[in-house]
């Protein structure tokens, strides 16, 4: 069983920031890439950021020089620094990391999302 749990939402005045941290557990053997989506009310989930076990990191447009991912293999951690938030990212955020777990099994998991609110 594998379990990524999520943590760092909440409200924040445009130009504020937030840090979103997410961290996986359980019988995981390795782990590829690590990414976070978002969804707000009404919209698709969408891309935010992903980096992958290279090293690389991809971007939304949207977000470009404003949010930083990051991560930490040893404790099977990646976060998301956000920067100058604007009302327009107000969503659900949620984690996904692609994995094999300890029986073999290739696959992708999502965390539970977690609320980020940017407004006045």
């Amino acid at each position: 069983q594998v379990q990524l749990v999520e943590s760092g939402g909440g409200l924040v005045q445009p130009g504020g920031s937030l840090r979103l941290s997410c961290a996986a557990s359980g019988s995981i053997f390795s782990i590829s890439s690590m990414g976070w989506y978002r969804q707000a009310p009404g919209k698709q989930r969408d891309l935010v950021a992903v980096s992958s076990t290279g090293g690389s990191t991809n971007y939304a447009d949207s977000v470009k020089g404003r949010f930083t991912i990051s991560r930490d293999n040893a404790k099977n951690m990646v976060y998301l620094q956000m920067n100058s938030l604007i009302p327009e990212d107000t969503a659900v955020y949620y984690c996904n990391v692609w994995l094999t777990t300890g029986w073999g099994v290739g696959r992708d998991y999502w965390g539970q999302g977690t609320q980020v609110t940017v407004s006045a």
